[in-house]
């Protein structure tokens, strides 16, 4: 009896795990499915995630590469601060910064034309030449969120993901696509992980107390 319970209460742990694990898993499939706002200059822009019907809206950071609509390549997708993305560890605080612009557009409190060009801004001397860094605003969201990312806790990255292009897999061919941030709130692989280990360490006390009865 004791190790039919305990046998259906690992099963029911180890089912759990396997449904997570999903998640850890750190390659994707993207096709860029065109604008949301019609147009190519400003997010959202409208992708398709490992073949799924419904589009995931993300925003790019890379204003000197390019991409087409229909095209795909593989990325690597990680949390924003567990990443390395095209613009190196030597980046950080850029990156941080464009990760609470991308937050606070989706909050509503910053504009999607400012929020994209202060991005943009961050990483491309291009984009911080181009007459729209300043007159949509960029440059003055550019420097706020300099200033504060430099200071935010980590807790306020949760969420963020950091699509990066693996060069060579790009069906056009054309260079390297574009690196673009995401925001999804289900749990990131570390706290699934997390969750995992705890899974494991309550299976064995489940046990020992099982054993004991």
């Amino acid at each position: 009896m004791r190790l039919n319970r305990l046998h259906v209460v690992l099963t029911v742990l180890v089912f759990s795990l396997l449904l997570a694990s999903p998640a850890f898993a750190n390659s994707v499939t993207m096709t860029y499915e065109g604008h949301g706002a019609g147009n190519n200059t400003s997010y959202p822009w409208l992708f398709s995630i490992n073949g799924s019907s419904t589009y995931t809206t993300l925003i790019c950071d890379s204003y000197d590469n390019y991409n087409y609509v229909g095209e795909s390549w593989q990325a690597t997708a990680a949390p924003l601060l567990q990443a390395i993305g095209l613009f190196g560890s030597g980046a950080s605080l850029d990156y941080k910064a464009a990760g609470l612009i991308f937050k606070s557009i989706l909050a509503g409190t910053t504009g999607a034309g400012a929020g994209q060009w202060a991005i943009w801004g961050l990483f491309s001397q291009n984009a911080a030449n181009n007459p729209m860094f300043v007159t949509s605003g960029g440059a003055v969201v550019e420097a706020q969120f300099l200033a504060l990312a430099g200071t935010a806790k980590n807790s306020a990255f949760n969420g963020l993901i950091l699509y990066t292009p693996i060069a060579g897999t790009q069906s056009g061919g054309a260079g390297m696509p574009q690196e673009f941030l995401g925001y999804n709130a289900v749990p990131e692989p570390g706290s699934l992980m997390l969750m995992g280990t705890g899974l494991i360490g309550l299976a064995g006390t489940l046990r020992r107390k099982l054993l004991k009865a």
